[in-house]
């Protein structure tokens, strides 16, 4: 890859967003906090810069700040606080304002280039605000490139590649907001679009192989895409040095074992062992309701079983695969160690056990699940399996609101299948990025055969979205949620309620747990 973008996190829950289009234009980039050291930003060689978003205010005493001199590095993008703390910091004036802005607003573009090269002078775009302060003066030697109801909304150097925008362009409310990322990375910073799935694959074998070298990895394979893709890429670069452990821990969907053996068999031809670990896992869930301790025992028996495995198996493995993806970071902890606010811990990254005799091989981390899709069609897997509804790896545990137990997964289990095959019979599976049954730990009320009944709530979720760090709920047919509700209702025994669930993400997440 020759050319490299470098974001620094100031907290922003939008700056994976921000690496997520920089990828889309098939530009390489990494996320960092925002007090790396100017000289070890000169030894990464950005191409150019990315400051993004951040909760604070620029006078805040513990505000993100940078050295000034970050602006001779390379050529520099400031979006909302990374624009503000530039403008502060540069000489400007940043104010709080009387009105917060978040949301959708009106951007006026005063000048058609840099950032806006191929708007109209004078032209009205739809932007997505989200801050508390403006910038109430340029800096000396800039120019004032867009305003927001009267407010500076941009700026740039007269004459140096330095811009700067109050908004973010990152996301998918900013109607031309892949357009301003693009003129920044090709028309300012002269990137080149040379980061492909062939050409990520290739690196991620190379460094695969020499980590290993001649010793034996186990993969913790669930059978989703993310543990699949990365089972098939550390295949590539080691072959038979590589077993796969798949774990039934209970917590799967209907038949999800049995459909798991039947296509790697067929298409992987890697080494398989099958692991029954039900009893286990409800052993250690029993009585638990909390979200983050079900995560947390959940990650630590994985531990447990992948161990235990690998010695019966006759493998002394140092090394463990994970199909870990960059939202899972980013929502566990912040993103290399950057200021971004944990919103929950998942099971394989901030619940796994400590002391854990395996190094962990995680060749995905850093990737959205569509790339991980097109990494997987690389390496030439099947579209049924790259093209699944995403499946968490503490499965129906974090499902299942409230201790679990194994008749409850069973309800939950048969309304989640009946709710699929409503979906697929309707040939909306794809239209989908992800949908699943949620068992509530509520009863209601009704009438069935001319009797009362107290049961079960079942709900369901359907989202869509492209990178799973921001959705919107599915709008159904009416009809088709009709018969939804229709067969759960009679055919789970026990359940005399279903409910849909109209929230977007954000507020809520896509999982309820």
């Amino acid at each position: 890859m020759t050319s490299r973008i470098l974001i620094l996190d100031c907290g922003s829950q939008f700056t994976q967003l921000i690496a997520r289009r920089v990828r889309e234009a098939r530009v390489y980039s990494e996320i960092h906090p925002y007090d790396r050291p100017l000289d070890w930003i000169r030894a990464w060689k950005p191409t150019g810069i990315i400051l993004s978003g951040g909760p604070n205010s620029v006078t805040d005493v513990d505000a993100p700040t940078f050295d000034p001199a970050i602006v001779d590095i390379a050529p520099i993008l400031g979006v909302c606080y990374g624009m503000q703390w530039m403008a502060h910091a540069l000489g400007g004036a940043v104010h709080a304002s009387s009105n917060r802005a978040y949301g959708r607003a009106d951007v006026e573009i005063a000048e058609a280039a840099g950032v806006f090269a191929g708007f109209d002078k004078g032209e009205h775009t739809q932007v997505w605000m989200s801050h508390g302060d403006h910038v109430a003066a340029a800096p000396a030697g800039y120019a004032v490139t867009a305003r927001s109801n009267g407010v500076i909304a941009g700026f740039r150097h007269a004459t140096r590649p330095i811009h700067a925008i109050q908004f973010h362009a990152e996301v998918a409310h900013t109607v031309r907001g892949a357009e301003i990322i693009q003129n920044f990375l090709f028309g300012i910073a002269g990137a080149k679009p040379d980061w492909t799935p062939g050409g990520f694959i290739e690196a991620e074998i190379a460094k695969i192989r020499a980590l290993v070298g001649d010793r034996h990895v186990i993969c913790g394979l669930s059978g989703g895409v993310d543990s699949s893709v990365a089972a098939a890429l550390v295949h590539r670069a080691i072959g038979d040095q590589l077993t796969c452990i798949f774990v039934d821990n209970g917590l799967l969907r209907l038949h999800e074992r049995e459909q798991v053996e039947r296509t790697f068999k067929a298409n992987m031809g890697v080494h398989l062992v099958t692991v029954r670990a039900e009893d286990r896992f409800l052993a250690a869930l029993a009585g638990i309701d909390e979200p983050e301790e079900k995560r947390r025992r959940i990650g630590h028996t994985f531990i447990d079983v992948f161990e235990d495995a690998a010695a019966e198996a006759g493998k002394d493995a140092a090394f463990l695969v994970q199909g870990t993806l960059y939202p899972d970071v980013i929502e566990s902890v912040s993103a290399k160690g950057g200021p971004s606010a944990t919103i929950k811990t998942h099971h394989n990254v901030g619940g796994l056990k400590p002391g854990m005799k395996f190094t962990l091989i995680e060749p995905l981390r850093e990737l959205f699940k569509d790339e991980v899709r097109n990494v997987g069609r690389e390496l030439g897997l099947p579209e049924e399996m790259v093209g699944r509804h995403p499946f968490p790896g503490p499965g129906l545990a974090i499902r299942v609101l409230g201790s679990v137990d194994k008749p409850t997964l069973d309800t939950l289990r048969h309304a989640d299948s009946i709710y699929l095959e409503e979906i697929r019979a309707a040939g909306l599976y794809n239209d989908i990025w992800q949908a699943f049954a949620v068992f509530l730990p509520v009863r209601s009320v009704g009438v069935m055969g001319d009797g009362r009944t107290y049961d079960h709530v079942i709900a369901l979720r359907a989202v869509t979205s492209t990178d799973g760090m921001t959705a919107d709920w599915f709008q159904f047919p009416h009809d088709v949620l009709a018969r939804m509700s229709n067969r759960i209702i009679n055919e789970v025994k026990g359940v005399n309620r279903v409910v849909y669930d109209v929230s977007s993400k954000p507020p809520a997440t896509i999982e309820w747990e």
